[in-house]
């Protein structure tokens, strides 16, 4: 049956002026005047919304996230709360006991951040022994780039004195001694976390239709799976082929360990498969700029020469580079520092031009205005963190000093002419993009400090950056992105016009209905 939607603002993102739309089989078929609209469909069996004021406008088309890993938090202890190390304890033990967790399970905590508890300082081992001694206990930082082991979880993780550091990795010792202190970094942390065992997989498909329903909630109806290893990929593929996705999922194979899905799943590259496809490879450049991880090419503030560090050896990457250039995919890197931008813009630089590939830079919290051009001239996408402001703005002016002002240059990016999109890494933080819409719009710190106004964006740009540029990113413009006769019918109805609202509002938003393809999806309560 066809579908009009009237009588409240329409934001299109495109030229025309639109007062009303029809829908049929979940593709816009027509735009135009309400009169006009109305007077058409008069004698036809249509669906008729009224709107009542309300407006509606594009749905939201997530650039970065992991959907799956967000899921996971869904089934552990949340630690965002916590202050201090006696209530990570607490927060970790109750879990254990509301849970049901036997004395041998792993605790699985997520989500503390070292720079917001009162002791500033990563916890260890022995804190973590506090919870349990017989379970294996580990703790993730809000940024997912470290995380903390208690004594029973390093054994079974295999990590002890003789432990060689992995490459781009670091494992904290004792002081003046080899023996492990439980905090782990990067691909350290990161391979620890393949030991863990937390759900099974019946488990994790309920928790990730749960996830669904929250990017839903936040208007989301393309989501991505920013680090597809074997685990990620089968789940998804199996909610695939029993039609249980109501979001469009994008996979990112992690290009270190997992290259084999695409080698075995080609159809499912670039072709959505019942809402699910592989859009193409992740690659991991660096950390995090809170965690002081991110790789810089001057020194923290407060340090002589620690810089961060590189995941991987510069030919390396222009090996790996090459390898999906050669293959004809995209390619999605994580890259915080502007030393880590650096060495991807020149693996690209050295292959020279490429056929129409968009590389993704994901994050590029401090790339320098320098870089952006070079970057488009190998039409390199930046993905900006721009929630960064807000949520480690603080933290930011304390490692990197004056150049905090120009983390997240979405005003430098445009003003070179170069598609930008939006995210929230989630399940770093929500999905929320009002809440981002907000942070570009305004750039304030959590403690009221305007964080670089010269990177301050207008809110129809904000709003390109999670829609329309967000599709052109997934090769998608053609069917996503704005409201245009052909495309999909992916929208979201919100109680005010976010262009008439005072800037300081856009976060208050709220979403009433997300519509995929002309079928609601979510409703607000």
């Amino acid at each position: 049956m066809k579908q009009v939607y009237y009588n409240g603002p329409i934001i299109t993102l495109e030229d025309e002026e639109t007062e009303a739309i029809i829908v049929e089989d979940g593709k816009i078929v027509k735009t135009g005047k309400q009169e006009e609209i109305l007077e058409e469909i008069k004698n036809q069996e249509v669906e008729q919304i009224d709107l009542e004021g309300a407006c509606l406008m594009p749905a939201f088309i997530d650039p970065h996230s992991h959907i799956v890993s967000f899921a996971q938090t869904l089934g552990i202890a949340q630690l965002e709360k916590c202050l201090n190390y006696e209530e990570i304890i607490d927060t970790m033990k109750k879990f254990k006991k509301d849970n049901n967790k036997n004395d041998e399970e792993w605790i699985i905590g997520f989500g503390y951040d070292h720079n917001f508890l009162k002791e500033k300082a990563q916890p260890t081992k022995e804190i973590l022994d506090k919870i349990s001694t017989t379970n294996p206990v580990m703790i993730a930082h809000k940024s997912g780039h470290m995380g903390v082991l208690n004594t029973k979880a390093l054994e079974l993780a295999g990590i002890n004195e003789q432990t060689i550091e992995p490459e781009g990795g670091k494992i904290g010792r004792k002081n003046n001694s080899k023996e492990p202190n439980g905090y782990l970094e990067e691909s350290a942390f990161i391979n620890a976390t393949q030991k863990t065992q937390i759900n099974s997989k019946e488990q994790m498909m309920k928790l990730i239709k749960k996830a669904e329903k929250i990017y839903a909630s936040y208007g989301i109806t393309t989501a991505q799976e920013g680090l597809t290893k074997q685990s990620e990929f089968e789940l998804l593929k199996t909610m695939s082929e029993n039609e249980m996705l109501n979001l469009d999922i994008i996979s990112y194979v992690d290009i270190k360990d997992s290259k084999e899905i695409v080698e075995q799943n080609r159809r499912l590259v670039g072709k959505y498969y019942n809402h699910y496809k592989i859009g193409g490879y992740k690659l991991f450049l660096d950390g995090s700029p809170q965690g002081r991880t991110a790789w810089m090419t001057t020194p923290y503030e407060g340090e002589e020469e620690y810089c961060g560090y590189p995941i991987y050896k510069t030919i390396k990457v222009e090996n790996m580079v090459q390898d999906v250039v050669d293959e004809g995919m995209q390619l999605i890197t994580h890259c915080n520092g502007d030393a880590a931008a650096e060495q991807l813009i020149k693996a690209y630089e050295k292959i020279g031009a490429v056929d129409n590939y968009r590389p993704v830079m994901i994050h590029a919290q401090l790339v320098r205005k320098d870089q952006l051009p070079r970057m488009k001239e190998i039409d390199m996408i930046p993905s900006f963190f721009v929630a960064h402001v807000y949520y480690w703005g603080d933290i930011h002016i304390k490692n990197f000093g004056e150049r905090a002002k120009e983390i997240s240059p979405i005003k430098s990016a445009i003003e070179n002419g170069m598609i930008y999109t939006m995210h929230q890494d989630t399940p770093v933080i929500l999905p929320n993009m009002f809440e981002t819409i907000w942070c570009a719009v305004n750039r304030k710190t959590q403690n009221g400090v305007e964080l670089g106004e010269n990177q301050k964006v207008t809110v129809e740009e904000a709003i390109k950056g999670v829609t329309i540029n967000s599709a052109y990113q997934y090769f998608e413009e053609k069917e996503k992105g704005s409201i245009k006769v052909g495309k999909n019918a992916d929208f979201i109805i919100i109680d005010k016009n976010l262009l008439k609202v005072q800037v300081d509002e856009l976060k208050n938003i709220k979403i009433l209905y997300t519509i995929k393809n002309g079928e609601i999806i979510y409703k607000r309560e």
